[in-house]
């Protein structure tokens, strides 16, 4: 590995093999990876929330998952990506407090999973591997040059997707 690069929260960042990319702390917010398994091109995006629409003002494309997905793939594209082989992995959306009532606005992890699930089966992406919900943050590593993805977590065992 030459570099790892990190993506921020309601960010996003593309790399080639052998760089790596890395995102931390993800409670409610979902990771996404796309990987074009050929030219070894990796791309994440850290996105908090489900759905643009619902948001006045929307610059950060990154921070949804229906506007993130989208510019992630364009950022992949310019750098060799073939969009017809990504193929996705995805973690996180977990549900990071107990609440008694199950609104929306409580659900966010799980309607972050949703949307990204929608938006990636409109798109024609496979999600290869995942590794969500439950109520543990997760820090996640992708690795292009053999396209694995660690999943760290306070007290649980590492998990290799």
């Amino acid at each position: 590995m030459n570099e790892m690069i990190k993506v921020g929260m309601a960010d996003l960042n593309v790399c080639v093999s052998p760089n790596a990319l890395t995102t931390l702390g993800l409670g409610s917010c979902v990771g996404i990876i796309l990987y074009d398994p050929v030219k070894r091109i990796a791309g994440m995006v850290h996105v908090m929330l489900p759905d643009s629409t619902k948001i006045l003002n929307n610059e950060n494309k990154a921070k949804f998952a229906d506007t993130g997905i989208d510019l992630l793939i364009k950022r992949m594209v310019e750098i060799g990506a073939d969009r017809r082989l990504l193929i996705a992995k995805i973690a996180g959306g977990a549900q990071m407090f107990a609440f008694s009532n199950n609104s929306d606005m409580m659900r966010i992890g799980e309607r972050n999973v949703e949307a990204t699930k929608l938006k990636l089966g409109q798109l024609g992406i496979s999600i290869r591997a995942e590794d969500t919900g439950a109520n543990y943050g997760r820090t996640i590593e992708f690795y292009p040059e053999n396209g694995s993805l660690l999943i760290k977590s306070v007290g649980k065992e590492r998990k290799i997707l």
